[in-house]
């Protein structure tokens, strides 16, 4: 490190500065506002696509089918989530919300009729297709507040919006971190109520039954989030100094891309890990099973991401990413070779132990490698890479459970990981930022340490 750079880490003694954690992080001025709705809009998302196999293998008979039209969903949400963030940021993110849950709660409603009518698979992909794309956003628009609050832009409703609107005083950012932790342990909390909620409903009220909550919580969750317009980012792009900020496409960053194609990989285990649980839940006689061992995988994904925010790491993220990463192929690898309920909870738990870390270091990289002015953008195509990836896994892994039983469907998860290990590997210079606003032209940092990896 040069002797003219100052690591302001040697500074921050405990009985300065605390060390970042959970109980600081909630101390955040505004926080709660957009924490609780946003925990009551994202619930849904974890039961659309559990909703979707569960009544379309029901009504065709079919898991190849149930998940061509989960992974139709899948695609689309993948290729709209991200315009939804670049219009976010530009617009507002109540501008986008409302009329997304509107459409969401209607298409959802159109694809739930057309499959109790029996219509023919290619009526439920039309069906899918705005099913996906009007995806509220929540996780991203939740995690573009944290920046916007902790020490990224100013956030607030903007310009004539009422009394300090637009100036809110900067938080804590090294809080960024702990605040991207804590975003995927309620990710993951979600992911643990939500195939759980949507099997039970599904299997002992009607198979429509998840898919009819899922509508219903995603049009009362999305508007109880867009009415908290006080901690929403503000839309002027104005850089530090009233200075006019250009508007980036958050994809030109290498970073973004190498990070999208790498949580292609994590999409890979998602939506393996679904398909393959309800097929080998079926073989054995109990499909009731399924949200248990779903939730199982989900709650070592939330204890990871526990400990995850409450460690002050040493070493760099960019390293972090590639051992998470490559622990994760390690654990998939044995999943298709188990045939047992309590080993196959216990390899699903280290799974879901192993998706934390790449998680969290992939969404804190984005702080560093993208200006306030896309985040929101960047932010979905994370989630879209992972939908994407999920999509991909969910037809393949059904395909292969049709045809060859539920071990063969495990074999996605690790075939995707394996593969985006061996891409983060091969592009893992493009993570380093190049340039930031608190780095000079030499590469020399006057406010924050230089991270070595």
């Amino acid at each position: 490190m040069s002797h003219n750079t100052v690591d302001t880490t040697r500074d921050a003694t405990p009985a300065a500065t605390p060390r970042p954690g959970y109980g600081r992080l909630l101390r955040t001025p505004g926080a709660w506002t957009f924490l609780l709705p946003g925990f009551a809009a994202r619930q849904p998302f974890a039961m659309l696509t559990i909703g979707i196999v569960l009544l379309v293998q029901h009504t065709t008979g079919s898991y190849g089918s149930a998940g061509a039209v989960a992974a139709v969903t899948g695609v689309s949400m993948a290729l709209f989530a991200p315009q939804g963030g670049k219009l976010a940021d530009r617009f507002g993110q109540r501008a986008v919300l409302v009329p997304g849950v509107l459409l969401h709660t209607v298409s959802v409603t159109a694809l739930i009729v057309l499959a109790l009518a029996d219509a023919p698979v290619w009526a439920l992909f039309l069906a899918a297709v705005p099913t996906g794309a009007s995806v509220p956003q929540i996780g991203p628009m939740v995690r573009s507040r944290w920046a916007a609050v902790l020490g990224g832009s100013p956030s607030g409703p903007g310009p004539g919006s009422g009394a300090g609107a637009g100036s809110r005083p900067r938080g804590d950012a090294s809080l960024l971190p702990t605040a991207a932790a804590f975003e995927s342990v309620t990710d993951e909390f979600t992911f643990v109520i939500g195939p759980v909620l949507a099997t039970a409903l599904c299997t002992g009220v009607h198979p429509a039954a998840g898919l009819i909550a899922e509508a219903l919580l995603t049009l009362a969750g999305g508007l109880l989030f867009a009415a908290q317009r006080g901690t929403q980012p503000k839309t002027g792009r104005r850089g530090e100094g009233g200075s006019a900020e250009p508007r980036v496409s958050a994809l030109s960053v290498p970073g973004v891309r190498v990070l999208a194609i790498s949580f292609l990989g994590i999409g890979s285990v998602f939506g393996g890990m679904q398909v393959s649980l309800t097929a080998f839940a079926e073989e054995i006689g109990n499909p009731g099973m399924n949200g248990l061992l779903y939730g199982v995988f989900a709650a070592g994904n939330m204890l990871a991401g526990i400990v995850c925010g409450a460690v002050a790491w040493k070493i760099g993220p960019r390293r972090r990413l590639v051992v998470g990463y490559a622990g994760l192929t390690l654990a998939t690898s044995a999943l298709w070779a188990v045939h047992s309920v309590p080993l196959l909870a216990g390899l699903g738990l280290l799974v879901g132990l192993c998706i934390a870390p790449a998680l969290i270091t992939g969404y804190t990289l984005v702080e560093s490698l993208v200006p306030a002015s896309a985040r929101t953008e960047a932010f979905t195509w994370l989630t879209g890479a992972v939908a994407l990836g999920q999509a991909a896994a969910v037809t393949v892994a059904g395909q292969l459970a049709d045809a060859h039983g539920a071990s063969a469907g495990f074999l996605v998860p690790l075939v995707g990981t394996a593969l985006a290990l061996v891409t983060l590997i091969g592009l893992r210079s493009r993570l380093a930022p190049k340039v930031s606003g608190r780095v000079t032209a030499r590469g020399k940092s006057h406010r924050e340490p230089v991270t070595v990896d």
